[in-house]
């Protein structure tokens, strides 16, 4: 990282972590690919990419983040610093990678109606994550998740590489354990509003925000409807911020009528007056 502003948050980030994100980024995919070592490499990065933004001058109106992204959208509406919200992701990224026994699984092009029948009568499985029409992550026992992918039909189902029911009531254990360092946490109320997973409505209260952050682990991420958010608010313009371009694509089938934008690298970083 050349710039010092970047190589300070990297140094910060491996007296937090015991270990160089860097490293990690720059190593085998494999390791790389551990919830342990994925989210805090993400976290980072991404509020990198926010600070440069920043001091270009660029200011969101709303700020929003699909599952651990949205600790990095509290970190860039002030709710924290950036190394209270790497301890935070520290603790959830090892809680989240010692869950057992359960399946996650992408389900592409289906049929809704059939879907929420499957899922209704199916006991220990529900929709984590409804990314955009069309496209869910459906969580659960290994059992239920493949009854679910056997009763639906679809143009796509994708198991995914994962080794717990993430955004499930099978999290609830974890969830209670991260409680007792949240209730430690100071939150500030945000500078901008903060649309959240789990209620996806523009917020700034920091006990709400840390309440809906907590309830994240056990529970859905509204993707969907946080697009439609941003539609109800009047945004015209969306920046996705950090590597790929996922969310991108998502809000494109969403919404229409949005300009859109990926900034994966300092190099994508310019000044402009606003970003929404």
């Amino acid at each position: 990282m050349a710039q010092p502003a970047g190589q300070a948050r990297f140094e910060e980030a491996s007296a937090i972590l015991g270990w160089s994100v860097v490293d990690r980024c720059q190593g085998d995919l494999e390791t790389l690919s551990r919830t342990l070592y994925t989210q805090p490499c993400l976290y980072t990065v991404e509020a990198i990419l926010v600070d440069a933004l920043k001091a270009k001058g660029q200011q969101p109106d709303f700020v929003a983040g699909h599952s651990l992204g949205e600790y990095v959208a509290l970190y860039t509406a002030g709710v924290f610093d950036f190394a209270t919200g790497l301890k935070l992701v520290k603790r959830r990224a090892e809680l989240m990678d010692q869950s057992s026994g359960g399946m996650m699984a992408a389900l592409l092009g289906f049929n809704e109606e059939q879907l929420q029948t499957a899922i209704e009568t199916t006991p220990d499985v529900i929709i984590a994550n409804d990314n955009c029409p069309g496209q869910v992550v459906i969580s659960g026992t290994p059992t239920a998740v493949e009854t679910v992918l056997g009763q639906v039909k679809t143009r796509k189902a994708v198991p995914l590489k994962v080794s717990g029911a993430f955004h499930s009531a099978f999290m609830a254990s974890a969830a209670q354990e991260y409680q007792l360092l949240l209730d430690i946490v100071n939150f500030a109320p945000a500078k901008i509003p903060v649309i959240s997973n789990v209620e996806p409505e523009a917020e700034t209260n920091p006990e709400v925000l840390k309440e809906r952050l907590v309830r994240q682990m056990t529970g859905p991420v509204r993707w969907r409807e946080t697009g439609l958010t941003l539609e109800k608010l009047g945004v015209d313009r969306v920046v996705e911020v950090g590597p790929g371009n996922v969310l991108t694509g998502l809000i494109k089938r969403i919404i229409s009528g949005v300009s859109l934008e990926t900034i994966g690298s300092l190099e994508g970083v310019s000044p402009s007056p606003r970003v929404d």
